[in-house]
């Protein structure tokens, strides 16, 4: 199937562009004037269409709603001085929400179908795509179960759509952390490594206590004992100690193989830096902090890149971190992956996308 010609393409009147701030712009605020639809219906998919930005009538009784079946990407598009537009691994996005889907019991999305109507929704809205530095254009994905149902059983139809949100940086200071040890946010055998909807709704909670406490987020730890960290909020988390990057693997399936995490191990090998992927306990990095041989932790993931972790807060005690400043590692990784994103230094990985 010739995916382009059968995106039937209905653009808005007008635009709500002249109306945005670029200098102040918050994230996932405002949205830009186009978005993309398709339905999974009688075992295929159909109906693709661009059209205006608006809200969408689903039944009561739509299945998404009450089961949960509904799974998302994140990515973003950036300019470079050109006006040229890049995607950063958009291929991967298309496979691992295909991963989500079939944990979910949900239709896998063609990926030609993914990376067409990502591309031409771009286009589209190509003026909404920022040229600022740090700013870029946030694209989400999502697949739900759109069938009118009450009865516990997968759905037998589903809405693909993708809408997108000039942005600016996740996280615009430090990040301090407590180490959760009571609230879990998944469990083996369960959905932690599938982005579904579902993940973050149980995250809120928790995430809200260790707000009113004043930390930004949580890093979380396995179900089963607290002992091991798995994430930080809803980011990869990765630790420089000694000589050496050490982040928890995916093996046991309760934490999201992130793009970004994949990027920023393949860069540091690279710069000849020494990469684990274990299991990483809290005892050793506590101990890390007090010995001294913790220079860098961070975590990793599409909205912040790489959001520094200034403060570890565990059972009640406050461990300060490395400045900011003095963080060899995360700050040349994380400028190169800008740099890359941006077209400013050569593409040797064939990461780069563009429009």
């Amino acid at each position: 199937m010739d995916i382009v010609s059968n995106i039937k393409i209905n653009k808005s009147e007008g635009s709500k562009l002249p109306f945005v701030d670029f200098n102040n712009i918050q994230f996932g605020k405002q949205f830009s004037d186009h978005m993309f639809i398709a339905d999974y219906k009688d075992g295929e998919w159909k109906n693709f269409e661009i059209l205006p930005y608006a809200p969408i009538t689903l039944s009561p009784a739509c299945a998404a709603i009450h089961y949960g079946q509904s799974v998302f990407e994140g990515m973003k598009a950036y300019k470079n001085e050109s006006g040229e537009i890049f995607l950063f691994r958009p291929e991967e996005n298309a496979k691992r929400i295909n991963k989500s889907a079939s944990r979910l019991c949900m239709p896998e999305i063609p990926e030609e179908l993914f990376m067409e109507a990502v591309k031409e929704l771009i286009k589209v809205d190509a003026d909404w795509v920022p040229s600022i530095d740090g700013c870029s254009l946030y694209i989400r994905p999502y697949l739900f179960a759109s069938e009118e149902l009450l009865g516990v059983r997968p759905a037998d139809e589903y809405k693909f759509m993708i809408f997108t949100s000039p942005v600016g940086g996740y996280y615009q200071d430090e990040v301090h952390v407590k180490i959760e040890t009571e609230y879990t946010r998944a469990s083996e055998g369960g959905v932690g490594y599938a982005k579904a909807a579902g993940n973050y709704a149980a995250a809120l909670y928790p995430a809200k206590l260790g707000q009113e406490q004043g930390f930004r987020q949580l890093i979380w730890t396995d179900a089963k004992e607290h002992k091991y960290i798995e994430e930080s909020g809803t980011m990869n988390i990765m630790f420089h100690i000694g000589d050496t990057l050490i982040t928890p693997f995916t093996d046991l399936k309760t934490t999201l193989a992130g793009i970004t995490r994949d990027s920023v191990l393949t860069i540091a090998k690279e710069l000849g830096v020494k990469v684990e992927e274990r299991k990483v306990s809290v005892a050793e990095v506590i101990e890390s902090i007090k010995n001294g041989t913790l220079k860098d932790a961070f975590g990793t993931g599409t909205a912040a890149t790489l959001a520094q972790i200034s403060s570890i807060t565990y059972n009640d005690e406050r461990f300060e971190l490395p400045s900011l400043d003095s963080r060899t590692l995360s700050n040349e990784v994380g400028q190169i992956i800008q740099d890359l994103k941006r077209g400013k230094i050569e593409d040797t990985h064939g990461w780069i996308y563009k429009v």
